[in-house]
């Protein structure tokens, strides 16, 4: 089997061109590092059977951080039939060196020049012919975004598969940092040689954009603002898909499910229907709202505005002992905490590294959202709920806030923070899609590891001893919410929520699932027997402790992996527990005091 290593700088578009090739749901992002794992994908070019591997970008081969030591091990371990490098075509003047880098190496490699649409409103003017003849490799001008020129430059590719080389040496990457200004010469006399760039670049547009947005004054307000308008749209605009999507659930159990089940024992009607059926379908029903969720989330990391949110924000960062990046991991983090707590790879400081991965959990993931949707919408009029929302997000930053003002002592980092803006852009509808499928195809494959298994086990617990009423204090949920009770009554959580947080331990997104199971009911009856039974304090004090408290399994394997200590992740489980539960109990005693 052929293998290609795509290789390229930061926000060049690489994983744009990787799913454009491969078809795959690599995650793309108009952020700097975006790419934190490998990723590969088999495709059919030339005849020939083709791994295609997207490696993390990298601004330089003998960098010093993580993810160019990932592409240096790749290169030292793996031969390559062809490297395919991916270069910004409006920054080829800054960027050519990589190529240059990769042809000292001897490897046999295509240049792609991404973002063609870019240069020509630029202004920018690039000889390919002549570039291609002096770098002795083909050179092609492409758009990955729109697939411009992407099938003549995989032709290209397919022509130059047969060269494959052994793994370069240790030595021969060394060998590149005695080079150094024999390349940026080349380069230079290279880009006067092959590129006309305008004596200004036509930013005009760009420029009072950011006048507004980066406004010293206005920026922040601006950006939190915009937040909260991204969450009323969501909030609206899903609420009616989240009931269609009820309604149709609701009408398969009474129509089809009840009927086939009926001739069943009893034991295995209620799990099928009050156990597995009830939990996953409640959980089910706020899909539309988290596909919504990450469709528009895609479009505004793509723009380009969460870099400059990093830009405008690094100097709060700073006096917390973070820095921009930081803060768009945390925002990453929105979506989901694992690849947020991957991205810190980007960070060459480790104490930066485990200052910022002890925050990221604190993020208001999109498991934690399903579950405050749920309760927004059982104990707040449809006008409330956004806020209560958007409050949940600031009490998110204000849990991160507080926890990096602790512990920045404890991890002292003086790297500076150095971040280039990138262009404002408008994702392609494809963009979107594939980003909405795969985190469609991430939490189905969740639900096939969690959820079915989480749900079946609170059945079990709520149901057994046999001879006692199902859910009551007699069960074993029963006796485990007796048990914790002296630590969750004085937050005002109750035995039947405490069953639902042991199970968020494994994934946040079976809580809901688990309080249908507990409960017995799904749909609107869940939602008005909660709403009898739970007050907004009580409800609040549980939304709190959700969004603070251990994150999911996944995420404590993931902290534990990239920051090679067992202690620190056992010091962000207890720290996250600690706070969790101080912050609730001054919530909830705070309003029983004030007569609510």
């Amino acid at each position: 089997m052929k293998r290609i290593a795509l290789i390229g700088m930061p926000n060049t578009g690489k994983s744009t061109l990787f799913n454009r090739i491969s078809g795959a749901s690599a995650r793309v992002g108009n952020w700097p590092g975006i790419t934190v794992d490998l990723m590969s994908a088999k495709i059919l070019l030339g005849g020939h059977i083709v791994e295609l591997i997207d490696l993390p970008g990298l601004y330089d081969l003998h960098g010093y951080s993580d993810d160019e030591q990932v592409v240096r091990d790749f290169l030292t371990t793996n031969a390559v039939d062809l490297v395919m490098i991916t270069l910004n075509g409006s920054q080829i003047d800054r960027q050519l060196s990589l190529a240059l880098q990769i042809r000292q190496l001897g490897l046999p490699a295509v240049l792609m020049l991404n973002m063609v649409d870019e240069s020509r409103r630029s202004g920018i003017t690039i000889d390919t012919p002549v570039l291609s003849r002096q770098l002795n490799m083909p050179v092609m001008q492409i758009s990955a975004k729109h697939g411009e020129g992407v099938t003549e430059a995989l032709k290209l590719a397919a022509k130059h598969l047969d060269q494959q080389t052994a793994p370069v040496s240790l030595d021969q990457i060394s060998s590149l940092l005695h080079e150094d200004h024999k390349l940026v010469e080349e380069m230079e006399a290279l880009v006067k040689d092959t590129v006309q760039i305008p004596a200004q670049l036509d930013d005009k547009v760009t420029a009072r954009i950011d006048h507004v947005l980066l406004h010293p004054w206005f920026g922040i307000p601006i950006f939190f603002a915009s937040m909260f308008l991204l969450f009323q749209f969501i909030f609206t605009a899903g609420a009616p898909l989240q009931d269609g999507v009820a309604w149709m659930l609701d009408t398969l159990r009474a129509d089809v499910l009840e009927p086939l089940f009926a001739s069943t024992p009893a034991w295995f009607k209620g799990l099928m229907l009050d156990g597995i059926y009830n939990g996953v379908g409640t959980v089910a029903a706020f899909i539309p709202i988290i596909i919504l969720f990450f469709l528009i989330m895609t479009m505004v990391e793509d723009s380009g505005y969460l870099s400059r949110a990093a830009f405008l924000l690094d100097a709060l960062m700073a006096k917390m002992g973070l820095d921009g990046r930081g803060f768009v991991m945390m925002l990453m983090g929105f979506g989901c905490n694992v690849p947020a707590l991957m991205g810190t790879r980007v960070m060459r400081s480790r104490n930066l590294r485990l200052l910022t991965m002890l925050v990221i959990p604190l993020s208001l993931c999109s498991a934690r959202l399903q579950v405050f949707v749920f309760l927004t919408a059982i104990l707040f009029s449809p006008t409330q709920a956004p806020f209560v929302l958007f409050f949940l997000y600031l009490a998110s930053f204000a849990a991160i806030f507080l926890t990096a003002l602790i512990y920045k002592g404890k991890y002292v980092s003086h790297e500076p923070f150095i971040l280039e803006l990138p262009p404002y852009r408008f994702p392609t509808p494809r963009q979107v899609w594939l980003r909405g499928w795969q985190e469609v195809r991430h939490f189905l494959n969740r639900a096939s590891k969690f959820i079915v298994i989480g749900v079946v086990l609170v059945w079990a617990l709520t149901n057994f001893p046999a001879d006692v009423a199902p859910a009551s204090s007699g069960t074993l949920a029963g006796q485990i919410g007796s048990f914790f009770a002296p630590v969750l009554d004085p937050i005002g959580i109750d035995a039947q929520l405490a069953i639902a947080l042991i199970f968020g331990f494994v994934a946040k997104e079976i809580v809901v699932g688990a309080l249908a199971v507990i409960y017995g009911l799904q749909g609107d009856a869940l939602m008005q027997l909660m709403g009898q039974q739970l007050d907004w304090v009580q409800g609040m004090s549980f939304m709190l402790f959700t969004l603070i408290y251990t994150p999911c399994l996944s995420t404590i394997a993931t902290l534990r992996t990239e920051s090679k200590s067992t202690g620190f992740m056992f010091l962000s489980i207890g720290w996250s527990l600690l706070l969790a539960w101080v912050v609730s109990f001054v919530f909830y005693q705070s309003a029983r005091a004030l007569g609510y």
